[in-house]
């Protein structure tokens, strides 16, 4: 709790000065000029403004080629990487059951060995069985 106040605290004089000191956020290029005329620069009427959009918005040829190569290409890598991690799983699982089978064959021969070579003179430990 006490951090966030320290948080507040510090960030409080920072947003002050930001808020009191900016007036525009355009680059000035030399001379002082008046923010109303950078603003006009900046922006552009609402008819200009809907006729670049309705231009912008029909595609033409190339770019529709352009954007059926990158879904191409897209869903090539996609089906790479599912492959590559399906053959990873199937490694995976393959090795599982190796070790798996390795290990069981082991703990047979040890259990074979000790009772092959039990003499009865020594108590058997609980921790000898499986």
């Amino acid at each position: 709790m006490v951090w966030t106040r320290v948080l507040l605290l510090a960030l409080l004089p920072i947003i002050l000065i930001v808020l009191a000191g900016v007036e525009s956020a355009t680059v000035r290029n030399g001379k002082d000029s008046e923010p109303k005329e950078s603003s006009k620069s900046v922006f552009m009427p609402a008819s200009d403004a809907s006729n670049f959009f309705k231009r912008r918005s029909r595609r033409s040829p190339s770019a529709y080629e352009e954007y059926y190569e990158q879904r191409v290409k897209t869903s090539a890598n996609e089906r790479r990487r599912e492959y590559l991690e399906e053959q990873t799983t199937e490694y995976e699982n393959y090795l599982e059951e190796d070790r798996n089978e390795q290990h069981e064959r082991s703990r047979e021969k040890t259990e074979q060995y000790r009772e092959f070579n039990y003499d009865g003179q020594y108590p058997r430990y609980p921790h000898h069985r499986y």
